[in-house]
């Protein structure tokens, strides 16, 4: 077996000035890490020009890089841009679908909101609520579609919003319902997913589980900023693949 360092983080809010901000960040992970998940939110507006940004400073990590959009890569419409400048410098950007790196297979979906558990929404009254929860179906079976996928037995489920509660704790629980869903647990208990990652959830905890007993971590920057100030704002797990 050989032993594969993966490094995540979230939330990176690049913006058109941001040229530089990011090195040592990614100088770090280069040192540390043989790929890099990003869980979201690369950009801050949904701006190609902050993806350009972004791509010219990921030039610097050097190892192959895997992400998912989160919420404010959508703000501007101009997704499908945002995406195509990552994908022209060589960053795999997943949406529904998925991808094998260094023998780990990595399922990705930029996920929705919802609420967790019995206080999920239902689509049920108006034909805006019945369209919102509508969504959030939509992008679990996105994720389920992306973990079909997979055939390796080192499976990474990758999005942005939240799949349990537990690591939302810690923002304000009126917003709970609009950091994730359980809708998102549901294809990840049905598979052998190794890990879960997600952000978003720049106030919520690090760590949780699904239901299942799959590990779940919330690697948004922010909260890797507050949780660990004395090392740079990222997690490394290592996961075992046949040599």
């Amino acid at each position: 077996m050989g032993t594969v360092r993966i490094a995540l983080v979230a939330d990176l809010h690049c913006t058109k000035t941001s040229q530089g901000a990011f090195q040592p960040l990614f100088s770090g992970i280069r040192e540390a890490a043989d790929l890099l998940l990003i869980a979201g939110d690369l950009t801050d507006y949904g701006l190609p020009e902050e993806a350009l940004v972004l791509a010219r400073e990921l030039s610097a990590v050097r190892i192959p890089v895997v992400a998912v959009l989160g919420n404010h890569d959508v703000e501007s419409s101009k997704e499908a841009d945002v995406a195509r400048v990552l994908r022209e410098a060589g960053i795999s950007v997943l949406d529904g679908d998925a991808c094998e790196v260094l023998g780990v297979g990595i399922a990705g979906a930029k996920g929705f909101c919802g609420g967790f558990g019995k206080r999920a929404l239902a689509p049920w009254g108006e034909t805006v609520l019945k369209e919102f929860a509508r969504e959030a179906v939509e992008e679990a079976l996105k994720l389920e579609k992306a973990l079909t996928r997979l055939r390796t037995d080192r499976l990474i489920a990758l999005m942005h919003y939240a799949p349990v509660q537990e690591t939302v704790d810690g923002e304000p629980p009126e917003i709970y319902p609009f950091l994730g869903s359980s809708r998102l647990e549901e294809p990840i208990n049905r598979y052998p997913v190794t890990l879960v990652v997600h952000g978003h959830a720049h106030q919520g905890r690090a760590e949780g589980k699904t239901s299942g007993g799959v590990p779940v971590y919330n690697v948004s920057m922010p909260l890797l900023t507050r949780m660990f100030p004395d090392r740079l704002p990222f997690r490394v797990f290592t996961v075992q693949v046949p040599a």
